[in-house]
């Protein structure tokens, strides 16, 4: 069974990578790092990077396809029409098509998650219905048919675990979970937006909006992306 994990430049690694950990523990599957050339790819921290495996046009067809989210270059991935136009051809073959994190608004900018139940960061979760998408807020992980989105970078393994469950059945996902000992038992419970103090995600609420600030691209972004958004819209009045 082939997985294909979507890297790009400025990727939250844990998105990417919790996943990978849980597929490969098993040793069950055939995992790709897509990307648009292969080679070293440069995660949001700037310092971390991965390695993608195979280019896009290399890349026709999977069984299950993962996209990651970012803390910095989301709308950089959001109006790129070259990864919009794969994704969408690559969606049409696969069993699952998913996302980790805000890697949801980038499937949701591919036109996949219209009219549909969808999770993402919290930090994001609003955007989900410029898409057409129907926010979950509560949900940790969120499954319609063959789409399946699963909330902030965490949770990303849950989902891999699923996954697992859906494909090989679940004695194999308890397999791997004992593989690699996932067994949470936080320190602190303020995992979740509903859970977390008042003067806590005041200050994760301005961290992530700092962090977003970084990306430069997103100069260039997001004028694309209202242009595309607008595009749409005119098109869908003509009609």
């Amino acid at each position: 069974m082939k997985i294909t994990i979507l890297l790009y430049p400025g990727l939250t690694a844990l998105d990417a990578i919790g996943p990978y950990e849980v597929f490969n523990s098993l040793r069950e599957f055939e995992i790709q790092f897509a990307w648009k050339e292969v080679g070293p790819v440069v995660t949001d921290s700037g310092v971390l990077v991965l390695g993608a495996t195979h280019s896009l046009d290399e890349i026709s067809d999977c069984d299950i396809l993962l996209v990651p989210g970012s803390g910095t270059d989301t709308l950089t991935l959001m109006a790129d029409q070259e990864v919009l136009g794969w994704l969408q051809r690559i969606h049409c073959t696969t069993r699952y098509t998913t996302s980790v994190c805000s890697g949801a608004l980038i499937l949701g900018a591919a036109g996949l998650l219209k009219d549909l139940p969808a999770t993402t960061h919290w930090a994001v979760m609003s955007l989900l219905k410029q898409f057409g998408a129907i926010p979950q807020p509560q949900s940790r992980i969120v499954k319609n048919g063959k789409i399946i989105t699963a909330a902030g970078v965490s949770a990303g393994i849950d989902l891999a675990l699923l996954l697992v469950s859906e494909t090989l059945g679940a004695e194999r996902a308890k397999t791997a979970q004992l593989l690699i000992e996932y067994d949470p038992q936080p320190q602190f419970n303020a995992g979740h937006m509903s859970k977390a103090e008042v003067f806590v995600a005041k200050k994760a609420k301005a961290k992530i909006t700092k962090i977003a600030a970084m990306n430069p691209h997103n100069v260039v972004s997001i004028p694309k992306l209202l242009l595309s958004q607008w595009g749409k819209s005119l098109k869908k009045a003509r009609r």
